[in-house]
């Protein structure tokens, strides 16, 4: 826990400890240095330790960096790179949220009118064999297979959302947390 030195009282302090800026950010992307993707292991490390801390305390980042970067504004451009990069995550996943609801909804359609054929069938189908013994074997197949096909929209309502709003929530707290960047004590 931190106060002080900017960072708000109670804040969960994550620290990073690189030897230049550049390595925050994916050597891959050539983006100007604002827009810049956080290197993935970054990313992972500063989202694995958030996702510890429990959701109600403000969060801190603070870099460690052992080589000041030759720009005189780098400092400010990181806090708001390292922001925007969680800002841009969280809408990302929200995006992915609404597209898994909507893939849920069409499912759902899919799969109730299925299952209301597969009853009507195996009524008919019951019908049709009255007195034989495969009516009844008939009958519940296509019963079984029309609740298989409830399967995946049941899935989606009821389980597959909740990681997905955890992640989006997870990306708005780090979009909101105070960064801080320290020349390295080593240095």
């Amino acid at each position: 826990m931190v106060s002080g030195d900017g960072f708000p009282p109670g804040c969960a302090l994550i620290e990073v400890h690189v030897s230049e800026l550049q390595q925050l950010f994916n050597s891959l992307d050539p983006t100007p240095f604002r827009k810049r993707d956080l290197d993935p292991k970054a990313e992972e490390f500063i989202a694995e330790w958030a996702r510890e801390i429990h959701g109600d305390r403000p969060l801190g980042l603070l870099v460690h960096v052992d080589r000041a970067s030759e720009k005189p504004d780098a400092l400010a451009i990181v806090t708001g790179a390292v922001r925007d990069y969680f800002a841009d995550r969280a809408a990302a996943t929200r995006r992915k949220l609404r597209l898994l609801f909507r893939v849920g909804r069409t499912s759902l359609i899919i799969g109730i009118v299925f299952l209301a054929a597969s009853i009507v069938v195996g009524n008919l189908v019951e019908e049709m064999l009255e007195h034989t013994r495969f009516a009844g074997v008939a009958s519940e197949s296509l019963l079984i297979g029309g609740w298989v096909a409830m399967w995946r929209p049941l899935e989606i309502f009821l389980y597959d959302w909740w990681p997905i709003r955890a992640e989006a929530r997870l990306f708005d707290r780090l979009s909101a947390m105070t960064v801080r960047v320290v020349p390295s004590r080593a240095a």
